[in-house]
């Protein structure tokens, strides 16, 4: 792979510019919901599902939307086939124009936090991610080996700020100041022309409050916002997460865009049409709110 001519706020800015849409759609293969799946099949086998799942949502959304989400768990469960399934769908959305967000939420200490970088953030590495996020929990320092490698890459960091889960605000709470400090400090010698910085924050859909108070703490960062959906957050509890351009945020629906609410003999047989015709109407229903992109020449 080579350097990117541009660096990752601004390949994110151009992404979501040209789909006209802050939405971007993970990529979740839970196992028993995999199209045609069934009890009790072995693991390479679901891992074979895993990897045509990834394949029908980035044929699906291409063109699009601007940016895909695999989580790395799905994958990391079903063992060998299971990563050699999530480094290939990386390296399909990657080929298929789509901007790459790893979700693994890594955070470690010194070369343990370098490696995981390497893994996912370098030129070459095997699961190729334009951006990934992390847990900055252990401490500052145990960020900068994934700043490092994003900053020679042109890649991304997203750090956990202000998560979705009910229980977040407990432990969350206390160091959001702290952390939105230290985020802005670092994102202000990151800044791309366009104000944005390649550090971003994973702030829930589901505290729009939060997103509010956090955007004017955070001019600086895309906020990456799950909670759409299924978690019972809306495109209007998003809004306040953007900046007046409607850039700064990205909405992400994963199991709202890719799994039908029900068994349907449909999404079995072509699941790539169900799921590109579902992301157009999120698309369609996000853009009703969100009319300084939808409506931009």
């Amino acid at each position: 792979m080579r350097l990117p001519s541009l660096p990752f706020p601004s390949r994110l800015a151009a992404a979501v510019r040209a789909a006209r849409t802050p939405l971007c759609v993970g990529i979740d293969p839970w196992p028993e919901r995999l199209p045609g799946a069934r009890s009790g099949e072995p693991r390479d086998l679901v891992a074979a599902r895993a990897a045509a799942f990834g394949h029908a949502v980035v044929a699906a959304v291409a063109g699009q939307v601007a940016a895909v989400k695999p989580q790395f768990a799905f994958f990391e469960q079903l063992g060998p086939p299971g990563m050699q399934a999530l480094a290939d769908v990386c390296a399909a959305a990657t080929a298929a124009g789509l901007v790459v967000i790893g979700d693994a939420k890594r955070g470690d200490i010194g070369s343990t936090a370098s490696a995981y970088a390497a893994a996912t953030l370098a030129l070459d590495a095997p699961f190729p991610c334009d951006a990934l996020t992390v847990s900055p929990f252990l401490g500052p320092d145990t960020l900068e080996p994934f700043l490092a490698a994003a900053d020679t890459s042109r890649g991304g960091i997203f750090v956990l700020l202000r998560t979705s889960n009910p229980g977040s605000a407990r432990w969350q709470a206390p160091v959001l100041d702290d952390l939105a400090s230290w985020l802005t400090e670092a994102g202000a010698t990151r800044r791309a022309p366009d104000g944005l910085s390649n550090v971003g924050a994973v702030v829930g859909a589901t505290h729009p409050g939060a997103l509010a108070a956090l955007r004017e703490k955070l001019p600086y960062a895309w906020l990456l916002v799950p909670g759409l959906g299924a978690q019972g957050a809306t495109v209007r509890d998003v809004l306040p997460a953007a900046r007046p351009d409607g850039l700064g945020a990205l909405i992400i629906s994963a199991r709202g865009a890719t799994f039908p609410d029900k068994p349907d003999p449909v999404y079995n047989a072509d699941p790539t049409a169900w799921i590109h015709a579902r992301v157009a109407r999120i698309v369609a229903e996000v853009g009703a709110e969100w009319p300084a992109l939808s409506n931009a020449t």
